[in-house]
Parts: C-alpha cells; structure tokens; sequence
C-alpha cells in the first residue's frame, strides 16, 4: 500500500525482531519502534537485515510480521521460523526504489557496510530516528565496543540521510555538536518530535499487581551503571538499618544490563535491604501503571538520557518524579519535578524520606504544579511526522 503520491513507506523492524526472539523485555527504543509499527502498519512493508543481506517484505507478508510483533506474548520463536524463512526468500530489493522511504527507527545495521551497499542499489531516501548520542558523549557507562559502533553509524546517519528525527531538541543538538566536529559532515533536515505516551487509563486487561502495603517509590529502566541504581540502594540500605519496618519500600522494573556489577551485589548479597526492595525484570503495561500510579514518586537518578520515557509516564499517571538535573528532563518535564544532581546522596535521601511522609510537603507542592499539565502524545508525534515527510518528498 503506498501514499497518495505513489510514495512507499519501508519500515526496519530488524531491531524488534531479533529481541522478539531473544524474548527480551521492550526497552524505550523498542517501544518507540513499536509505535513506528501501529501507526505505519497499513500502508507500509517491512524491511529486515539478516546477516549482510536486506530484505524488503512483501505486503502480506509484512503485516503478519507486524501483528507479530505487536502481539508479543508466548511462543514467539515458533512463530517468526513459521513466518521469516519464506518471506526472506523473497525479493532482494533490488530494483530503483527511489520513491520509497526507508525508516529506521532503532539504529540497527547503520554501522555495517552492507546497510550503505543497500541504499546505494536501491535508491531509497533513507530516514532515520536519533535516540542519543549517550556512547559517545558518555562511553564509560557503555559495552565495551559500543562507543566505536555508535560512531559508525551516526557518521552513516549523516552521511546517507535523507532526513533525521529526533526525540528532542537535546538530542539534536548533541547531533549537531557531533557533525560539526567532523567538518566534512551535515546535519540533514530534521525533525523534533517527542516521544508519546498512550492515555493514562488502566488497561482492562491484564492482572493487577498485589502492590506493596508500605509508601513506595519505583525505578524503571535496565539496571545499568548510567541509571544509577547504586545511589538509591544505598541509600535504601542506610535507611532500613535506621528505620526498620518504618523504611519505605523500593520496587525496580528492568532487566539487568551490563557494566552494573555492584548493583547486581546489592541486590543480591545486601541484608540491609531485604524485604524492602523488589525486583521486577518483566511487567507489562498494565502492570506499570499500576506501580507508577501508587508510588509516592519516580526516581529517575540518571547520569545522562537521550530523552527519560518512563519521567513522561510517571507524570502522566499523575506519580510525582524525583529527577537528575539534566537538561532534556526540563525540556519535557519543565518545574514539575524536584530535580537534584546525580551526585548528590543525602539530597537525595531526605527528599525520599520526605515524599514517603503521608502530608508531605514537597510532594504536595509538587502534585500543585503537575496539575493541568499535558503530556506528550503518539497522535501529535505521528502527526508531525506525516506532515514532515510529505514536505521531504514533496518535488520543489
């Protein structure tokens, strides 16, 4: 199905294939491509790297790959052997496509040589989505080998793109820095558009959590090292060897990630904290909703973000948020949250033990200027990408 113009929407969803059979717990990123997924399903075909071939799939079948990885839930493996092999058999791609647009929303394949072998036989417009710059503004907190991965394709991004769209106006500035430091580079035309979120109702369907008795904060995210999970379970240690059964409780939704050994420890080998915290590696939508809506505040310590999803989230179930003082939280969160250095522990931990008080005043003050606020959403996001898109294509 293509646009009125005759113009055809490719979309990747490598990224969401391949953690889709690793059965991994959909990050940000994945969400993102996810919505990419329900809003271009009707009218666009899917597109999967594979080793170092790309395949562009027929319309059938890319929309039983769409409706699979939107459905998610058991079984995944035995249905992408049942519907991947024959559809990657398909064609290559390999005539003139140069009035299609190819979006890639999870950075995948732009660091390999065959993603711009692909582009240049194909003559599609390439359009990519910018999360951050994190691995190489902030490469101690990454994978061994990620800083040199994120460079290749952010100069592939640059050098190939027909387009950008960013998360935020932090995002593409970081952009921006970056091509400026490599002279022979430019920032294509580009797109702010924040990320949405769905409507703060609670879903209908799934089980509601049993949430914890005691006030509770929650954290959302992988458990890495830029998180700073470790503050906060220190924290929570100091306060349950001096409060006991009086200490607030701590949950923490993500799934354990790298360069987070210490943390990992905590978890595991702290007595201190026994009983006052709780891991969940899996929870989903409407699992999350209900944690955030309960919880005293989202703590959100993070040393660096390329935009903070689950700060939106909190805040459009109406949970306070205790924040770092990173520019891209105020750019989408503005006064609303108590904002502190990631540094800064005992800021920290009297502002929790404030919060966890039953009249408290810094969390009254702070539901004082959440209300009336409106968050961002997917209609306004897809709306500002459609409109963006037909102006790039648009001759003249």
């Amino acid at each position: 199905m293509q646009s009125g113009d005759g113009t055809e929407i490719l979309l990747d969803v490598s990224r969401l294939v391949w953690r889709a059979w690793e059965g991994l717990f959909p990050t940000g990123i994945d969400r993102t491509c996810l919505a990419y997924v329900r809003h271009f399903r009707e009218r666009a075909r899917a597109v999967v790297q594979r080793g170092g071939l790309t395949r562009v799939l027929t319309r059938r079948d890319s929309v039983r790959l769409f409706d699979l990885l939107l459905a998610q839930g058991g079984e995944v493996r035995s249905r992408l052997l049942a519907t991947l092999p024959g559809a990657l058999m398909g064609s290559p791609g390999k005539r003139n496509a140069a009035n299609r647009i190819y979006l890639n929303v999870g950075h995948t394949g732009l660091d390999r040589p065959g993603h711009a072998a692909w582009l240049e036989r194909t003559g599609v417009k390439p359009i990519y989505f910018v999360h951050d710059l994190i691995p190489l503004t902030h490469p101690e907190y990454c994978r061994p080998g990620e800083p040199e991965k994120h460079l290749r394709r952010m100069t592939s991004l640059l050098h190939h793109g027909a387009g950008v769209i960013g998360n935020s106006r932090d995002t593409l500035h970081e952009l921006a820095v970056f091509a400026g430091l490599q002279r022979t580079l430019r920032l294509p035309p580009s797109l702010m558009a924040p990320l949405g979120v769905a409507a703060p109702a609670m879903p209908e369907k799934g089980p509601v959590p049993l949430l914890p008795g005691r006030p509770y904060f929650v954290m959302v995210g992988t458990i890495e090292a830029r998180k700073n999970h470790l503050l906060i379970l220190n924290i929570w240690a100091q306060m349950a060897r001096r409060l006991g059964a009086a200490c607030p409780q701590l949950v923490i939704i993500g799934q354990r990630g790298w360069e987070c050994e210490q943390t990992v420890d905590m978890l595991e080998r702290s007595e201190a904290i026994r009983g006052h915290v709780i891991e969940l590696s899996r929870c989903d939508d409407a699992a999350l909703i209900a944690y955030m809506r309960g919880a005293r505040a989202l703590l959100f310590p993070s040393f660096a973000e390329g935009y903070g999803l689950p700060l939106v989230e909190a805040l459009a179930c109406g949970t306070p948020a205790i924040a770092s003082d990173l520019p891209v939280f105020r750019e989408l969160a503005g006064e609303i949250p108590d904002y502190l250095s990631p540094i800064d522990g005992l800021g920290w931990a009297r502002l929790i033990e404030d919060y966890a008080l039953e009249n408290s005043p810094s969390r009254a003050s702070q539901l004082g200027r959440l209300s009336g606020w409106e968050p961002p959403r997917w209609e306004a996001h897809f709306a500002k990408v459609d409109h963006w898109l037909e102006f790039l294509i648009t001759p003249g």
